[in-house]
């Protein structure tokens, strides 16, 4: 804890008092609103990762929140700030990942972050009027929505001049099944000078339709936020909910969530490393992964119920059992899937075309990495060396050893690469929850649920196949939800993409794009 001892005597230095208060995974530390960014300045000199941030209402106050993490340990900062003149100093100047968070808590809860970079809307596109803001408590659920809501005109995209300087727009409406999003690029050539996004065309109402949910109801909700990470974001919503209701689910449930998260994280990367290669005209590779995902979508539905396991993580457990039958036959497959790979893999990394494709590509620095927060393995290729289940382990990741892939090279071919090392790295932890579950006895999938006391809250951290997931939650009366903020990790990682495509030509965009695979769902909340 000399960590903590040192920071603390560092804000006593500055005038910082700060009121703390342990929790299950994190600390809750509160400071005075004239602090806030001179806090992001010295957790900064202290190397702290910034890691979500958000608000809520509170009556006539809205408390605002930033989450940080340093060497797995996760501190909520919060502060309260007067609805009558919500207007707090940004941390963006500071943290280059705060950016789009401060900007969607502005679109959404007309909070000013004085001297903040961007002042651009984010989340806010054309669909409310100029002072409605979706979160606060007087703004109803359905909105007031116009006939026809006006086009996104007016958004100011960076300009770029000079000879020979031209602009690309792309998107928002996409070829194929592909979520909205636009990106407008500068280029001379086919060489890209600056890229630029605009997301979040697609407002599903995430946060605003979780108040009043029952805990069932909101797991529900959080199993939706992205369609490719339904166990793992449903996970961080029970965990949330199970540290305020202070419920400790059965051992056998917590091995049953990492068995369904792990088989998420190869579901998804085999898919990936296929989609990599069709964007360079590797069919054969593609054809081969897809092959392979499919079969593991299909035993998901055969043993579980769900091609992507929806709905199976519950509060206070699981929904379902991994019993005998099922571990032979996960164990069988494992085994299957390793002998498939080890034949595909030697084909793709002897193959030169692939290579020249991959290699030096998309490249994203360490530094840059690192200063965008990234996530997951687009951080862990950039030399990231962070995974939440071996730094801040949860159950059932406490009882077991996670061996995390790193890389620093930190473009494509890294992004690739690192995604096979965590295929192979997720089937030994399935194989090492299947065995610690046939050591229990058959017991209880679901714990106790006890009713949480208003106001009480929990943050859920867990680590999903794109990297660290955060969701916040506070119950208010009868066991109802009052407030979810879900932080997917594409939030971080869509902003250094941006910066891995420079000096990249046109063309590798999409190879480039795909090897960070960020959800627009997730941001899109």
């Amino acid at each position: 804890m000399n960590w903590k001892i040192n920071f603390l005597m560092r804000l006593d230095e500055e005038g910082i008092f700060v009121k703390s208060e342990p929790y299950n995974q994190f600390e809750l530390w509160e400071i005075n609103d004239k602090y806030w960014q001179r806090f992001a300045e010295l957790a900064a000199e202290n190397k702290f990762r910034w890691a979500a941030g958000f608000a809520e209402q509170s009556g006539e106050q809205f408390y605002v929140h930033a989450c940080f993490e340093t060497a797995g340990n996760y501190i909520l900062l919060r502060t309260t700030i007067n609805i009558s003149k919500p207007d707090i100093p940004s941390q963006a100047p500071v943290y280059a990942a705060a950016n789009r968070s401060e900007r969607h808590t502005h679109d959404m809860f007309g909070i000013t972050f004085l001297r903040h970079p961007d002042p651009r809307c984010w989340t806010r596109h054309k669909a409310w009027n100029k002072h409605e803001y979706p979160l606060r408590h007087d703004f109803p659920v359905q909105g007031n929505p116009s006939k026809i809501t006006p086009p996104d005109t007016g958004y100011h995209f960076i300009q770029s001049h000079g000879v020979g300087v031209y602009e690309i727009p792309v998107g928002p409406v996409h070829a194929g099944i592909i979520e909205p999003g636009h990106f407008r690029f500068q280029a001379v050539g086919e060489l890209i000078l600056n890229l630029e996004e605009r997301l979040c065309y697609v407002h599903k109402g995430t946060e605003k339709i979780a108040e009043g949910r029952t805990p069932q109801g909101l797991a529900k909700l959080a199993g939706r936020i992205s369609g490719d990470t339904c166990v793992s974001h449903a996970w961080a919503a029970c965990i949330a909910m199970e540290q305020a209701a202070d419920i400790q689910i059965p051992r056998r449930a917590a091995l049953i969530r990492g068995i369904f998260a792990e088989r998420e994280r190869v579901v998804n990367h085999l898919g990936d490393i296929g989609a990599i290669c069709n964007d360079v005209a590797f069919t054969f590779a593609f054809m081969q992964m897809m092959r392979l995902k499919e079969l593991w979508c299909r035993t998901n539905y055969e043993l579980f119920g769900h091609r992507f396991l929806m709905d199976k993580i519950i509060p206070a457990g699981v929904l379902v059992d991994v019993n005998e039958a099922a571990s032979a036959f996960l164990l069988t497959e494992i085994q299957e899937l390793r002998a498939e790979l080890s034949q595909i893999m030697p084909a793709l990394d002897l193959n030169s075309s692939l290579e020249d494709r991959l290699y030096t590509a998309g490249y994203l620095s360490p530094e840059t990495a690192a200063h965008f927060g990234t996530l997951g393995f687009v951080g862990r290729a950039s030399g990231q060396d962070f995974d939440v289940r071996r730094d801040a382990p949860y159950a059932p990741y406490d009882s077991v050893y996670v061996k995390v892939a790193a890389e620093n090279q930190g473009d494509i071919a890294s992004r690739f690469w690192v995604r096979y090392k965590e295929i192979n790295a997720s089937l030994k932890l399935i194989e090492e929850f299947i065995e610690q579950l046939a050591k229990l006895t058959e017991g209880d999938l679901i714990a106790d649920w006890k009713t949480p006391e208003k106001e009480s809250f929990g943050l859920g951290i867990v680590d999903g196949w794109r990297g660290e997931i955060i969701s916040y939650v506070r119950f208010g009366e009868n066991n109802t939800i009052a407030r979810f903020y879900p932080r997917d990790p594409s939030q971080l990682n869509w902003e250094a993409l941006e910066k891995a495509v420079l000096n990249n030509i046109v063309p590798d965009f999409p190879v480039c794009n795909k090897s960070f695979n960020c959800s627009y769902s997730g941001c899109d909340l």
